[in-house]
């Protein structure tokens, strides 16, 4: 099960992202793809149930494909889909330069749901059926 339109948030690269080569360093691109899953899932309504449901998504694999630098002030959209492979809850991103209109990374992160005894569980019904009827 999967939803294939892409969410989109913009982001502008600060200052205190870049390394001492003057781009953005590279653990960056991981809170991008980070705030992006979390603003995904606060727009499809899925948070406040999670957290009302006491889960936990838990990332147990991240992998990334690091394709351009980004550097001060430029603007970024990152794209996140979301895909049930079960039991895991995989997300497929990208994070693109607005303006040149270039891919700077892809990344695929797996998650999992845990309960509060940090158990392992399927992934829940109310998420399938958000994939099911995304637009």
């Amino acid at each position: 099960m999967t939803s294939d339109q892409p969410h989109r948030i913009s982001i502008i690269v600060r200052g205190y992202e870049l390394d001492s080569y003057g781009h953005v360093n590279n653990a960056v691109y991981l809170q991008y793809l980070e705030q992006a899953r979390w603003v995904f899932m606060k727009d499809r309504e899925l948070l406040e149930r999670i957290n009302d449901e006491e889960l936990f998504l838990v990332v147990t694999e991240t992998h990334i494909r690091y394709l351009r630098e980004a550097n001060l002030f430029d603007e970024l959209i990152v794209e996140t889909t979301m895909k049930a492979e079960k039991p895991y809850l995989v997300f497929r991103q990208k994070i693109l330069n607005e303006k040149k209109r270039i891919v700077l990374s892809r990344a695929t992160v797996t998650t999992i749901f845990v309960n509060q005894q940090r158990m392992p569980l399927d992934i829940p019904p109310f998420i399938l059926l958000n994939l099911s009827t995304a637009p």
